[in-house]
């Protein structure tokens, strides 16, 4: 017999969750973390008072009622509703693309009008076989969204040009026909109060905890540790890179904290136009409409994802999903290892999704042992 049941890689949500739901059934567990803190990207940091997001801004939200009254187990959750703006040239937008950005736009007021605006520009500049990512964005949105609102953030974010980007990235884009600037559609959203870090110390109450372990460093004897290994960090460096590196993008924060009471007037300002490196500026108060004396924000910059990066976005085109699956093959002749989460299953989650993720394979996992 060995000592834990489950030996959890990484603190984060999905390791958290799967740690409190296999305690509650019975089993022991350990959790890893090569980081000196819990919660993993939703870690909150206070400072003056402020709960600052370290790893980017975090949203709640989902449509799922078994994950949200999950999640509100371990937190009280205030109404904050995601409206950002966009800053194209000093010129400011709402997003998602609405009625109050179509009247900035052009003026129109009826949602007739913009309609009508939008499919006049498709058939003026439309391509009939979009080749690239500029060429299906004009075809959705036609020319003056795409200039002002899509082509500089893209082109930041992907760290190419949109004209080199193909065109399968851009599937659709939310054209909203009302004045309601509330980013998503999902029934339920909000803040935890106090932070995110407070959710997963919850979730982590009872299981023993270890951080600046890096679990691939000495693998083996971790191994002999537990019967079942759930790994969450990056399935391809699991695997020693025997394929080659999968793409992710990564990023750079700055963070500073400044003497005033209110910088910008909204929790979240992207930066459309491409000369201005960052692509938003987080101000952590007003997720929590904050009335401090002082304030904090961060400029978000993207990056090409290199070796000993923190990787935060898959890059799920075609060359790396092919990569992908042999590495999946590999994963499914491993045993009593689980691969979970964004890294681990090279997959875009949000919060409500790891959590769901997390709620499923424990099921598996504890009733397969």
């Amino acid at each position: 017999m060995k000592k834990y049941d489950f030996l959890i890689v990484g603190a984060g949500l999905f390791g958290a969750v799967f740690a409190r739901e296999a305690g509650k059934a019975g089993k022991k567990c350990l959790v890893l973390d090569k980081r000196s803190h819990i919660a993993g990207n939703i870690y909150t940091k206070e400072i003056e008072g402020i709960q600052v997001h370290q790893y980017g801004a975090h949203i709640f939200h989902t449509s799922n009622k078994e994950v949200w009254d999950y999640v509100n187990q371990f937190a009280e959750f205030n109404r904050y509703t995601n409206a950002p703006v966009a800053n194209y040239q000093g010129e400011i937008y709402n997003m998602p693309f609405n009625m109050n950005t179509f009247h900035k736009l052009w003026g129109v007021v009826t949602p007739r009008e913009a309609r009508e605006k939008i499919e006049a520009q498709k058939r003026e500049y439309a391509v009939e076989h979009p080749k690239n990512l500029e060429e299906q964005a004009i075809n959705l949105v036609g020319p003056d969204v795409y200039t002002k609102l899509v082509k500089g953030y893209t082109e930041k974010q992907w760290g190419k040009r949109a004209s080199e980007l193909p065109a399968f990235i851009i599937k659709r884009l939310p054209v909203r026909f009302t004045y309601d600037n509330n980013y998503f559609d999902d029934k339920y959203q909000g803040i935890p109060i106090g932070g995110y870090t407070g959710i997963v110390e919850k979730l982590l109450e009872g299981t023993e905890v270890r951080l600046k372990c890096n679990f691939l460093e000495n693998r083996e004897s971790y191994q002999e540790l537990a019967e079942t290994i759930i790994y969450t960090g990056m399935i391809d460096e699991y695997f020693n890179h025997c394929f080659g590196n999968l793409e992710y993008r990564s990023l750079r924060f700055e963070t500073e904290l400044l003497e005033e009471e209110n910088y910008q007037g909204n929790a979240v300002v992207n930066y459309t136009e491409y000369e201005i490196p960052y692509t938003r500026i987080i101000e952590h108060k007003h997720f929590e409409y904050g009335t401090q004396p002082k304030t904090v924000v961060t400029r978000e910059y993207p990056r090409v994802w290199n070796p000993g990066d923190e990787p935060y976005y898959p890059v799920n085109d075609e060359k790396n999903m092919e990569l992908y699956g042999k590495y999946q093959e590999l994963a499914e002749k491993e045993g009593n290892v689980i691969f979970g989460g964004r890294l681990g299953q090279y997959k875009y989650y949000d919060m409500d999704d790891t959590i769901e993720a997390a709620l499923n394979c424990v099921k598996g996992a504890v009733n397969g042992q």
